[in-house]
């Protein structure tokens, strides 16, 4: 039986699951290796702080995801099968590795974030 996301140990586990996938996928790792040139090393506690923060209300998480993905677009375009993939890879990886409260809240807000950077960055909602 799987066990529920309840640490920031257990968000580094999900998190770093995510970008093996992520990173070597047709659709939407370009953005990662050629766009971004992402470094995990320093991409990692930063994508931690925000979904512990999003998970367990910390308030650890300074930075503003949107303004970075702005400058993404901008530099590569995002379109909604860009985001889809994200979301189902994203959902995919929880599935995978726990089940619970928690789990289903990851779950429900990556679906969330994902549709509100659709509205903001693609199509240049109010924000």
């Amino acid at each position: 039986m799987k066990g529920d996301i309840t640490s920031r140990q257990d968000i580094n586990v999900l998190l770093e699951a995510f970008y093996a996938k992520a990173i070597n996928d047709d659709v939407i790792g370009f953005f990662f290796t050629e766009v971004t040139n992402l470094d995990l090393v320093k991409h990692l506690p930063v994508i931690g702080a925000f979904w512990e923060n999003v998970l367990f209300g910390t308030g650890d998480y300074k930075g503003n995801p949107m303004q970075v993905h702005k400058h993404i677009h901008h530099l590569s375009p995002f379109n909604k099968a860009h985001f889809d993939r994200w979301v189902t890879l994203f959902q995919g990886t929880v599935d995978e590795l726990f089940e619970g409260e928690v789990a289903e809240r990851a779950k429900q807000r990556a679906q969330s974030i994902a549709t509100v950077m659709q509205i903001k960055v693609i199509y240049g909602g109010i924000g």
